[in-house]
């Protein structure tokens, strides 16, 4: 087996960001909370509670990153970005939780309607706040995509999400003191609460996937693939390629058989090439190779590393 090195710790830039995203959410809070004091409405009183819930998912991402970007050791030695998943489906949880408590009130205002106030100021604040979300969720996504960072993914999906939400929120409140129809605020609330489980299911999806060992996206193993083909000849048998993502880093497993009666040192420099030109492709990545002798085949599915 020859490991090369892993990638190294998450760029402090991640850390900054994540900062940001719960600078962000306790801005947001006080904008949405005052605009629901002064409207009354369970709308954005729920765009308020979702807001809450990025807060929280936010502190939860700062720690989970900070575990994640820890050095392997004895007793992880392969690192500990798995945290990152959990971050991830902490997230995921927090939102379901956001949905039932923001479906409870609505509910409630649907059997007792009441009349929104001050709809202008209270929107114009709401407004305020969903662009501070943007302009920070956009940048999460951004910067998570390109340190594949699904931390920052899904703190970037979940400021999106409740900007899309804070636009039905507004645009519903406003309906509601054009028409005069009071059973539409609680109605926008129900709907913001399908709206954000959609979201929490997709990112406990990932974050299960991830620690269940799921395989590289298909466009990464098409890379890997076609890295491999160069190397692969009639003296060179590669098989049993395994891959698997954890957090930022990728982890590929390479099988080699070569003729018998080369040397050590010339099977060494192939697959010592083979790994360098894997981590060309994908620098993410933590690539491991066994080499073996083509007269003595092992079995494929021994699972040898």
């Amino acid at each position: 087996m020859h490991p090369i090195t892993s990638p190294g710790a998450p760029d402090r830039r991640l850390f900054r960001l994540l900062w940001l995203s719960i600078a962000a959410a306790l801005a947001t809070i006080g904008l949405k909370s005052t605009a629901y004091l002064l409207t009354g409405s369970v709308g954005l009183l729920s765009d308020a509670a979702e807001s809450l819930v990025n807060l929280v998912a936010a502190v939860v991402a700062l720690g989970a990153l900070a575990w994640a970007s820890k050095p392997a050791d004895e007793e992880h030695a392969f690192g500990h970005t798995k945290a990152e998943y959990l971050s991830a489906g902490a997230e995921g949880m927090m939102i379901f939780v956001a949905a039932i408590s923001i479906a409870v009130t609505a509910i409630d205002r649907l059997m007792h309607p009441q009349p929104v106030e001050s709809v202008g100021f209270g929107l114009l604040l709401s407004t305020g706040a969903s662009v501070i979300n943007l302009v920070v969720g956009l940048l999460l996504l951004r910067t998570g995509r390109a340190h594949r960072s699904i931390i920052l993914e899904a703190d970037g999906k979940h400021l999106m999400t409740d900007v899309w939400t804070s636009v039905g929120v507004i645009v519903g409140v406003a309906a509601v003191a054009i028409t005069g129809w009071q059973l539409l605020d609680p109605l926008i609330a129900l709907a913001v609460a399908v709206n954000i489980v959609y979201t929490g299911v997709g990112l406990l999806r990932r974050s299960i996937g991830g620690l269940m060992d799921r395989a590289l996206p298909e466009p990464e193993q098409a890379q890997i693939r076609q890295v491999l083909r160069t190397r692969e000849n009639p003296s060179v048998q590669i098989y049993d390629v395994r891959t698997r993502q954890a957090g930022q880093q990728a982890f590929v497993t390479v099988h080699a058989r070569v003729p018998g009666d080369w040397t050590i040192r010339r099977g060494h420099e192939l697959v010592q090439q083979i790994a360098a030109d894997l981590r060309k492709e994908l620098p993410h990545a933590v690539v491991s190779t066994h080499l073996e002798p083509l007269q003595e085949p092992a079995d494929q599915h021994s699972g040898a590393q």
